[in-house]
């Protein structure tokens, strides 16, 4: 049963890889292209959320998968806190999972800041002038390059594909 829940899983990443593999169209200064470039910038726009999104559903169709290893029939987590609830903070998906997610390059750490990023309006920002200029750090957000987010996939889909190899071997 749980290897239909790794075919879920295995299905969104491979979804996503396909919206973030879109050519990016080349930016051209020809006044004509001036509209069809804001389409391809909101198509762009729309590739990329939308695979943010198929990364967030694997991920959470990844907790019923471990779920599911664990015996866990009829429950559906929706968040590493509910995993942990449901089968032990003390397992070993778990434990990684956490480590992942307090690391700073970690794929699970990547995806919450994604997830916030994506569940919020974007921070408006201050008009620039002579008198108000100030060196600040702005927050820039979560890398969402389709490199960022392919490498996110990646490690994501290895991660779920060990899981797989793992308990189908018991």
């Amino acid at each position: 049963m749980a290897s239909q829940w790794h075919s879920q899983v295995s299905q969104k990443l491979f979804l996503a890889r396909v919206l973030l593999g879109q050519p990016t169209p080349n930016a051209t200064g020809d006044a004509k292209q001036a509209g069809a470039g804001a389409d391809q910038a909101l198509k762009q726009e729309a590739t990329r959320q939308g695979g943010i999104e198929l990364l967030l559903r694997g991920r959470r169709l990844l907790l019923v998968m471990i779920a599911r290893f664990y015996q866990q029939r009829s429950e559906e987590p929706t968040s590493l806190d509910e995993l942990a609830a449901l089968i032990g903070e003390d397992c070993h998906e778990v434990s990684h999972l956490r480590d992942l997610a307090n690391r700073a390059n970690g794929w699970w750490n990547h995806l919450d800041q994604l997830e916030m990023a994506q569940s919020r309006p974007p921070t408006t920002r201050k008009t620039v002038s002579a008198e108000n200029i100030i060196a600040v750090s702005a927050d820039t957000g979560p890398n969402r390059s389709a490199e960022a987010l392919l490498k996110t996939l990646d490690a994501m889909k290895m991660f779920a594909d060990a899981l797989e190899e793992q308990h189908s071997e018991w």
